[in-house]
């Protein structure tokens, strides 16, 4: 049995609404603005990283049978390690806070009254969006008929009322590129494709789309299997198209204002300036609703994954433990987030985005047992100790080293290392067939 073809498209929508969440909204309107004139090429590397790469983490994740087979074929204790800093990272570290830092600054703080406590409003605030995320995400095989039903086709309806503003009331030409924009768009615009952290989420994502999947009356794997390659398909598809309209947004901010230090500020400014005071009203019902879906979609995934490996207490408690645990750390800040989220993502994408390339070239390089270790090993050690490099903390001897591989002005250091330990590996498992700590790694 499959699908019918409106609940793979409720199934698609779903797995868009946990990934359309807090940076996926600031990202594109300010590539836009920052961008200018040379949008198009900075929204081609965008797109490459924000939506190729997760539609291909989904589907890479899916015929690997999950992440831990497909990172196992590293290392088992690589793939314990690397999960748990997957979920740990698209949970209540840095992703799931996120959700509740960045719609609490537009969907409350415009309505505050004045004389309120800024950081009582901020509690309470988390308090009540992590009391609704937490309900619905108590009942995991349910986000199809919650999310994919409902809030995200209610977050598209809002998103193209904006759009189709811009359309009618068009704000002049785009502005020329600004900042890293004006010097290498296509490469600025991959690397902002990062912060939305998607590619990572995807790794993750995929089971919980499965569980849907199977909860439509699909049970034959691999029919399971395909269902979830299609709804990251779809998703992708709806990504690319909200992107693009809130690239076009951000656009038209930069031929009429100047000077947007995020793209929550070009937003802000673009439905103030379209919808007057409604505009208010119609961002911060956007933003809440992406974050919340968002916040949904980890909060099961995690739980799932620690309910399997600390299974001391059940996918119950665990959504309740990250859901206080995120409370608690949201109200630290959104810039504070943010500062952290970077390095760390700079350390753990090029690693995801290896993975995923080489469980596409499983069928041509699966029979090399060393090709995965050395890929992951040469990246993994360029991509953190790059990380570390950024923010002030070089290496001794290995940080003056990286600094002259190609690419590595441009924060794509990890690319000739990682060709080269593919190479190491095909070589290094002709020469010893039997290598390898296990005899099966496909």
């Amino acid at each position: 049995m499959k699908l019918t073809a409106r609940n793979r498209l409720f199934v698609g929508l779903t797995l868009f609404s946990m990934f359309f969440g807090a940076g996926n909204l600031i990202f594109p309107p300010y590539l836009g603005a920052q961008a200018g004139q040379s949008t198009i090429p900075a929204m081609v590397g965008f797109c490459l990283s924000a939506v190729c790469l997760p539609m291909l983490g989904v589907i890479a994740v899916a015929k690997s049978d999950g992440l831990p087979k497909l990172a196992g074929r590293v290392h088992p204790a690589f793939a314990w390690i690397f999960t748990l800093l997957i979920y740990l990272s698209i949970g209540p570290c840095l992703a799931i806070p996120r959700t509740a830092t960045t719609s609490f600054e537009i969907a409350a703080v415009p309505f505050l009254p004045e004389g309120l406590s800024y950081p009582m409003a901020q509690a309470a605030y988390s308090v009540l969006f992590f009391a609704i995320a937490l309900l619905v995400a108590l009942k995991p095989d349910k986000l199809t008929d919650r999310l994919g039903k409902l809030l995200g086709p209610g977050l598209l309806l809002l998103i193209l009322a904006v759009f189709v503003g811009c359309l009618l009331h068009p704000q002049g030409a785009a502005g020329t590129a600004m900042g890293d924009y004006a010097q290498g768009a296509a490469v600025t615009g991959f690397l902002e494709g990062y912060q939305t952290m998607d590619t990572i989420a995807a790794l993750n994502f995929g089971f919980i789309i499965a569980l849907n999947v199977r909860a439509k009356g699909v049970s034959e794997q691999k029919h399971v299997v395909g269902e979830t390659c299609l709804a990251g398909v779809l998703a992708g598809v709806v990504l690319l198209a909200v992107y693009s309209a809130l690239a076009y947004i951000g656009v038209q901010y930069s031929a009429a204002f100047q000077g947007a230090q995020n793209g929550t500020e070009v937003l802000r400014s673009m439905v103030q300036a379209l919808f007057g005071p409604v505009g208010s009203i119609l961002l911060a019902l956007i933003f809440a609703i992406a974050c919340l879906n968002t916040c949904i979609g980890l909060i099961s995934c995690c739980s799932d994954y620690f309910a399997k490996i600390f299974p001391f207490w059940g996918y119950r408690a665990w959504a309740v433990f990250f859901a206080v645990i995120s409370m608690l750390i949201s109200n630290i800040g959104l810039n504070q987030i943010l500062a952290v989220s970077v390095p760390v993502l700079g350390a753990i994408y090029p690693i995801a985005i290896v993975l995923i390339a080489l469980a596409f070239l499983h069928p041509l390089i699966g029979r090399f047992r060393l090709v995965y270790p050395a890929a992951i090993l040469l990246t993994g050690i360029v991509s953190i100790v790059a990380a570390l490099d950024g923010i002030g903390l070089a290496v001794p001897g290995l940080s003056q080293l990286i600094r002259h591989l190609p690419f590595y002005a441009d924060q794509l250091g990890w690319l000739l290392p990682a060709v080269l330990g593919i190479a190491i590996g095909i070589v290094l498992s002709a020469m010893r067939p039997q290598s390898g700590w296990k005899k099966d790694v496909s």
